[in-house]
């Protein structure tokens, strides 16, 4: 024993320091993170039943900021399954046989095993997000896990997750309560974004989307973002840019919404609603050629990642391109299949529009008319309802067709 005594002394100052240089240092490396986890690893299998959760958060914490740094799946999980250790090990840190109530599980542990579930994509995300706003309110923080101010830094983040989650239902009110209160950032100017965007106000949408964009970036490009940084949901870049090149064009910057709409093509050339949305934006400023292209290479992409072959979005954007080469009966075809297959629910209505424009266009009016005008109360703001009013009206009610 008195052999083993200065080996277990060893690994405790060890496993010590490599958390400390870890959790203290802005910008942590990965090396400095795999070395913490191995080093807590080695203490595990001589540690007390007593410390036992509390080299389990440690070596999950290392994880965890390992994987916030390589972005790996497989370490948030690993770090999700440290937490949970931590978790199960909490109530035998204190020793038996002595008259003290059980602490509460630290909130700020409880967070951080959510949100690595959350970025391995292991589990529900209704359920880590319970998870997450059951551990918040009311919080508590213990300095034997986490340092108060650390620990605040992790429940911002874990309301930051709250109102990611929120906006992912559409839900702007949880969105905004979550955020309340919390110092600014690329979710605070999202969430605003998509607030503007709700009440149509499509120039305040582009302003706070740009702020939420270049924000994020510049987080992600400092090596030394706090945790909170570190552990909030990212920003989908090239999903926020096509969302910002929309309103953009919605508010009548076309040019903008183009060189928008282009970096996130450039981001990810499989975004076929960027590349829609773009033609949209070229259609306007004149660029009839250039607009016609995209509709088409929309409709190739939207098939190309189509899993069986069949895709409702890209049959609409072929409809679209045919539309805008008058050829108004293969182009009804082309609609008609778009709602015949899978088709986004927010699609729909657009392709239900677009498929009547293309009777009224083709000279069929009556019921086809009245289906069109109908249809405008439900279709996006990206539609051209302007247009489809202009076609209605030079369109006799008691014309041909149904």
């Amino acid at each position: 024993m008195r052999a083993a005594d200065p080996q277990q002394l060893a690994l405790v100052v060890r496993a010590q320091s490599d958390f400390e240089r870890v959790e203290r240092t802005r910008g942590p490396e990965l090396p400095d993170a795999a070395r913490c986890e191995q080093s807590q690893a080695a203490l595990l299998a001589v540690a007390p039943r007593t410390e036992v959760s509390s080299i389990h958060f440690r070596k999950g914490y290392c994880a965890l900021i390992g994987a916030t740094i390589s972005h790996s799946k497989q370490s948030f999980q690993e770090a999700a399954g440290e937490f949970e250790q931590a978790i199960q090990a909490w109530w035998e840190r204190t020793p038996p046989g002595r008259n003290i109530a059980p602490e509460r599980v630290s909130s700020g542990l409880l967070v951080l095993a959510a949100i690595a579930r959350l970025d391995a994509g292991a589990g529900a995300r209704e359920l880590a997000g319970r998870d997450i706003a059951t551990a918040v309110d009311p919080a508590f923080c213990t300095g034997n896990v986490l340092p108060g101010d650390e620990c605040r830094n992790v429940l911002e983040a874990g309301r930051v997750w709250l109102a990611a989650l929120a906006l992912e239902k559409d839900d702007l009110y949880q969105a905004t309560t979550h955020l309340a209160g919390l110092s600014e950032s690329a979710w605070g100017h999202w969430a605003s974004g998509k607030r503007a965007f709700r009440d149509r106000q499509y120039a305040e949408a582009a302003v706070q989307y740009q702020r939420a964009v270049d924000l994020w970036m510049r987080e992600q490009r400092e090596p030394s973002a706090s945790l909170a940084v570190r552990l909030a949901p990212r920003l989908d870049l090239d999903v926020a840019l096509t969302d910002w090149g929309g309103a953009q064009f919605l508010s009548g910057n076309w040019s903008q919404a183009i060189a928008t709409l282009s970096a996130a093509v450039k981001a990810d050339p499989h975004l076929a609603r960027a590349l829609y949305l773009r033609g949209r934006a070229e259609e306007r400023s004149g660029m009839k050629e250039a607009a016609l292209a995209d509709y088409s290479l929309a409709s190739r992409t939207a098939l190309a990642d189509a899993q069986d072959l069949s895709s409702g979005e890209a049959h609409l954007y072929r409809g679209v391109l045919l539309y805008r080469r008058k050829d108004y009966a293969h182009a009804e075809d082309e609609f008609s299949s778009a709602l015949n297959f899978a088709i986004a629910t927010t699609l729909r209505p657009d392709a239900e529009a677009w498929r009547h424009m293309a009777a009224v266009a083709a000279g069929s009016c009556g019921s086809s008319r009245t289906a069109l005008e109908e249809s405008l109360t439900k279709v996006t703001p990206y539609f051209p309802k302007d247009e489809a009013r202009a076609l209605a009206a030079a369109c006799p009610l008691g014309g041909s067709g149904v």
